[in-house]
């Protein structure tokens, strides 16, 4: 009988787990609480390793996450509260319920559910998490989530339930009257912030409509803007220059300089 590769190698996950429970000072000392930041951290290096589809580093990041789900599982069975089995077991539950359309006539669903597409799959799992006892379709967006991400959850869980504009052109109506509300609000100098918020939401929901992840885009600009200025900074120090001693003229022509270059360079 072949043993399966995956077994061995997630049973030996949990065994070093235990080692560094034991016997490391550091890793003893660690609660849910200390590896909170630790795991958020470590999402953003996947992200990272993601937008520099760089398969190596996603598999390093990816492990590294994993680690913080068998260190938390861990901790809970230690609290006598969870372990792994048990996280699995709830995972493979929820995912069997979730999944009418796949997994019939169990005890949970008694028919097999039709499916023709991506969208449909997507709001028979938003009635399914109502049946689980959520309130409200919006129920399952943290609060922590940052602030972007979270504009795009919410419009794509309520979309599930049809709360959607049909066409693309009238999102971008929308845009154009929330920009024309801001330049009332910075007009009369009144609810700025709040029209400005409003901005952002419709911009993202165009974003959304136009199979564009917003975050995605806009920290590719980031990083666009940190090279480009990088430049300039490189072109400062080889004229004995400090930038605040540039003018702005010529930091935007080493700005088109740098500009130029990346269009050589794809």
């Amino acid at each position: 009988m072949n043993t399966d590769a995956r077994l061995i190698a997630f049973e030996r996950l949990l065994n070093i787990m235990d080692d560094l429970r034991q016997q490391c000072p550091w890793d003893q000392k660690q609660t849910n609480e200390t590896l909170r930041q630790l795991t958020i951290e470590e999402t953003y290096e996947l992200s990272d390793a993601i937008l520099k589809n760089d398969p190596k580093l996603i598999k390093e990041e990816l492990g590294d996450l994993l680690l913080h789900i068998v260190f938390y599982a861990k901790i809970g069975s230690e609290k006598e509260s969870f372990d792994i089995t048990s996280i699995i077991n709830t995972l493979c539950d929820k995912l069997v319920f979730r999944h009418p359309h796949i997994y019939a006539k169990t005890s949970d669903h008694k028919e097999l559910v039709e499916v023709t597409s991506e969208e449909d799959v997507k709001k028979n799992w938003e009635k399914l998490k109502l049946k689980e006892g959520r309130k409200s379709i919006l129920e399952g967006v943290p609060s922590s989530m940052p602030a972007m991400n979270k504009a795009y959850r919410i419009q794509e869980k309520v979309k599930q339930v049809g709360f959607e504009w049909e066409t693309k052109e009238e999102v971008w109506g929308k845009f154009e009257e929330e920009i024309n509300e801001l330049k009332e609000a910075i007009h009369t100098n009144e609810h700025i912030e709040e029209e400005l918020g409003d901005v952002f939401f419709s911009l993202i929901n165009y974003a959304r409509f136009i199979q564009i992840d917003p975050d995605a885009a806009l920290e590719k600009c980031n990083n666009k803007f940190i090279n480009r200025f990088n430049y300039i900074e490189r072109k400062a120090k080889q004229l004995n220059k400090n930038l605040s001693e540039m003018t702005l003229a010529e930091m935007d022509s080493y700005w088109n300089e740098a500009k130029l270059d990346e269009k050589n360079t794809k």
